[in-house]
């Protein structure tokens, strides 16, 4: 006698024929696919100065065109930031997926500064919705005995995304009479590879009620990771200032400050900073949580000053190497800080918590940057830069003092 199958077995069938990729592939593949979302992130930055030359763009508009995209980003961070806690992590990449690639079309044909600045608001929604679902993903995903490295894959592959990206929009742009065609057609075929890797992975996290009231705008850090979250809360500050001067506003210090118009030395500018710090981030990734958090702040504290002392000293080769020096501080600080942070959390709260820590690093991002290029024309650009190193140096010194004092006993440190 012949047992019929159960109601549910051809939906379940299907679903397993649809996900037929072991967790050691996905994991690979995904923290490939974060890579890649933030190259696509990275090369613009360099294309703006090309902009800027082709459609005599003024300094303040320019930065603008660098900054809104932390706009998109932080917008899609406090809509859409805890949704992949409800509905699971593949349905936000995916979706997040196709709004990238709607970025790089718009991109790709945008004929003034006006469409240059849609285009980087869209991909920084596609790249604030997509990184708290992959940074708790690549977690989840990760070898059992190696969980530890989804979480550094976290920091490490967003410094690593921007170097390379950065680097061969520099390189297209000394070569090739229109670099941004061959730069976003390029970003966008590996978006499409990308949206199939990530239709053919697991899902990792699990399904709960409430998506709807999650979109609701709220920053909420659970209660066990509060203590650490606001003691780090000036070190990710400084850190992602930091970035910004590597990406915004070091190209603008080449052009106006060095009076050096290559495309190449900008995008390698722009490449230097972010890859020392996914270097550093895989260095330090066995160093405890709590010292890499200090080492990485003193790093960041020496590089910004030899930055301000190579810019007044008009010395182009010290500030690319204190560039290097303020990666290694951000790399080495800014995993520490997710190491330290995520296991703190059950992991339905993990993309909420990746949520906050994104949104102070991105207010860090673009505020101040917004805040130089207004200043620049009346005060001019290197007072500006000045006042904007003090208060990295400030942020530092309060994150140092907030690490070292935090007692043994409550420092929760792991490597």
């Amino acid at each position: 006698m012949s047992t019929a199958p159960p109601p549910n077995s051809s939906r379940t069938q299907a679903r397993r024929t649809v996900r037929r990729l072991p967790e050691g592939f996905a994991f690979a593949g995904s923290a490939t696919a974060f890579v890649s979302l933030y190259l696509a992130a990275g090369a613009p930055t360099p294309l703006l100065t090309y902009y800027q030359q082709q459609w005599n763009v003024a300094v303040p508009l320019l930065t603008l065109a660098f900054a809104v995209y932390s706009g998109g980003f932080l917008l899609a961070l406090l809509t859409a930031g805890s949704l992949s806690d409800h509905v699971g992590r593949r349905p936000v990449l995916l979706g997040a997926l196709l709004v990238q690639l709607a970025s790089m079309i718009m991109f790709l044909t945008a004929t003034d500064i006006g469409a240059v600045i849609a285009a980087r608001i869209v991909q920084g929604v596609a790249t604030g919705a997509a990184t708290s679902a992959f940074s708790a993903a690549l977690v989840e995903l990760a070898p059992p005995s190696k969980k530890k490295l989804g979480t550094v894959f976290g920091s490490v592959g967003i410094g690593g995304g921007l170097a390379v990206g950065s680097l061969l929009s520099g390189l297209a742009i000394e070569y090739v009479p229109r670099p941004d065609v061959p730069v976003f057609i390029t970003l966008s075929a590996i978006t499409v590879v990308e949206l199939v890797f990530i239709s053919l992975s697991p899902e990792s996290g699990l399904r709960r009620q409430g998506a709807l009231r999650s979109l609701i705008p709220r920053i909420r850090v659970p209660v066990a990771a509060r203590g650490e979250f606001l003691g780090a809360a000036p070190a990710v500050a400084a850190g992602w200032m930091l970035a910004a001067l590597s990406l915004g506003l070091a190209p603008s210090i080449v052009l106006h400050v060095f009076h050096l118009d290559s495309g190449l030395l900008i995008g390698f500018t722009v490449f230097v900073g972010p890859a020392a710090s996914a270097v550093a981030g895989l260095v330090f990734m066995r160093v405890g949580s709590r010292h890499g958090i200090i080492l990485g702040v003193i790093a960041s504290i020496v590089g910004t000053a030899g930055i301000l002392y190579s810019v007044f000293a008009g010395s182009l080769v010290c500030m690319v190497a204190f560039q290097v020096v303020c990666g290694i501080g951000f790399g080495a600080a800014f995993a520490a800080i997710l190491r330290l942070l995520m296991p703190l959390v059950e992991a339905h709260e993990r993309g909420g918590l990746v949520a906050a820590v994104y949104i102070l690093a991105y207010a860090a991002f673009s505020i101040p940057a917004i805040l130089v290029g207004v200043l620049a024309p009346s005060v001019g650009l290197l007072p500006a830069v000045i006042a904007y190193g003090i208060v990295i140096l400030l942020l530092g010194g309060i994150s140092l003092f907030r690490q070292i004092s935090t007692p043994p006993s409550l420092s929760s440190d792991r490597p």
